[in-house]
């Protein structure tokens, strides 16, 4: 195995996390810098911001909510935070509910934000249906993919750069399979299939290749014992459970998955996975163990980068650490998805109130010169997930910006931070000053005009 060894950059602990209590609409925001003219859209970012804070809340669970700025023409035109309308946010606000199907026993869709077939969609654990959010990120409805949907659907959907389609694995913990769906360039589901799985494990994301989708089966399930004790996420760490990578051909069936076996971990978030000749190689985060010791929350392990490869001929895998460096939220240029590829963007992981949700500095991997840059924003900053956004369609991968939320402890505030990719460690492009605090939360969307 093959480490690059750094130091860890100097964080301070803050509280990020508690509750944003009030929604807010604000046009008249403050620019340090230039924004760039090509920057047309929204910065969305997603997470629980529970509106009855319980002290003993699993860090999961809370209410989801949105936070956007959206910029266009050079300016920054608006900054609004909503709450996801689930049924128990309606109630509590005392309005009607969303219009649309239900399914399962939670509608809290607090987990990530994607743009398909001309809609954004608020997206949930364990078989949340997706909520549809309008321009201005109010909620507009409960979708099953106009009745195309089996079941429910997931958190953590990818899609494919060429074809346009989403691929998912969808996962409810009362069906003894969970099920691979792509979803069309239409919105309609063309293809669900089953895949047959001892119990029902906790599959957060998948990674695509051009000819597959990648599986993570890992230990990490189901537990009727903490469904029993009233947890609002009854998933935990299973002793004994094999951690395995399924290959599954795009076009095919249950059986024609190709199990992996790998030393036990857990895999939230991969990097980009991809072929070369008779192997895959599959870059991930890997957590060495989560809901374990501790229950409520993932952070019990320092999460890093790993490169697993999977030799298709003789069905082995080698384990590679790439960097040793707590880090969290890989993100690079989704053009690039599926295909071999050189920057991967991370979050530098903090302990303490912020959990496994933030850290004061940003990375950029050089996989091609296995080095890393480091942006730090100081000691009393937070920053959340970083979005790459091109400057066109045809920019080089490093051609584009950076664009983060990052929490200022000094006065308690946000900004929307853009930074130039090519310059990675420079200063920042722009800073839209915010008249809030976004809480650390968990994914970050670029939603483009």
């Amino acid at each position: 195995m093959s480490v690059i060894a750094h130091s860890a950059p100097t964080v301070t602990r803050r509280h990020t996390r508690h509750p944003v209590p009030d929604e807010v609409t604000e046009t008249e925001l403050v620019v340090t810098g230039q924004l760039p003219a090509e920057l047309d859209g929204c910065l969305v970012r997603i997470g629980p911001d529970p509106i009855r804070p319980s002290p003993r809340e699993h860090s999961l669970v809370g209410d989801g909510a949105v936070h956007g700025v959206r910029l266009g023409h050079g300016t920054a035109l608006w900054y609004r935070n909503r709450w996801i309308r689930t049924d128990r946010v309606a109630r509590d606000r005392g309005e009607l509910p969303l219009p649309g199907p239900r399914h399962g026993l939670s509608d809290n869709a607090n987990a990530n934000v994607i743009q398909h077939a001309g809609r954004t969609l608020a997206l949930g654990e364990a078989g949340v249906l997706p909520i549809e959010l309008d321009a201005e990120l109010e909620s507009v409805a409960r979708l099953d993919f106009d009745a195309t949907l089996p079941h429910g659907f997931t958190a953590h959907a990818e899609a494919d750069p060429v074809t346009g389609e989403l691929f998912a694995v969808a996962y409810y913990h009362e069906l003894p399979y969970v099920e691979h769906l792509v979803v069309g360039v239409d919105g309609r589901v063309r293809r669900s299939t089953r895949i047959e799985v001892a119990g029902t494990p906790l599959m957060h994301s998948v990674a695509l290749t051009d000819r597959h989708t990648v599986l993570f089966d890992l230990p990490v399930a189901f537990d009727p014992h903490l469904a029993g004790a009233g947890s609002r996420f009854p998933y935990a760490w299973t002793d004994g459970r094999p951690a395995r990578l399924g290959l599954l051909p795009r076009s095919a069936s249950d059986a024609d998955v190709r199990w992996f076996e790998v030393d036990p971990c857990y895999v939230f978030h991969p990097v980009n996975a991809y072929e070369a000749g008779d192997h895959c190689v599959i870059d991930v985060i890997r957590h060495e163990r989560v809901f374990d010791r501790d229950r409520q929350a993932p952070g019990e392990s320092a999460p890093t980068l790993w490169r697993w490869t999977a030799d298709l001929i003789g069905g082995s895998v080698s384990a590679e650490q790439i960097d040793d460096i707590p880090q969290e939220f890989p993100r690079m240029d989704e053009r690039r998805k599926t295909m071999p590829y050189r920057f991967a963007y991370t979050v530098a992981m903090q302990g303490g109130d912020s959990g496994v949700l933030g850290g004061s500095a940003l990375l950029r991997h050089d996989l091609d010169r296995r080095d890393v840059a480091v942006h730090d924003f100081g000691p009393a900053c937070v920053a959340g997930e970083a979005v790459f956004v091109p400057s066109g369609p045809f920019g080089a991968e490093d051609d584009g910006w950076l664009l983060t939320y990052v929490y200022d402890a000094r006065d308690d505030r946000s900004r929307l931070v853009v930074l130039d990719a090519a310059d990675f460690t420079g200063p920042p492009v722009a800073v839209v000053h915010l008249p809030v605090r976004v809480p650390s939360g968990f994914h970050t969307t670029w939603i483009a005009n």
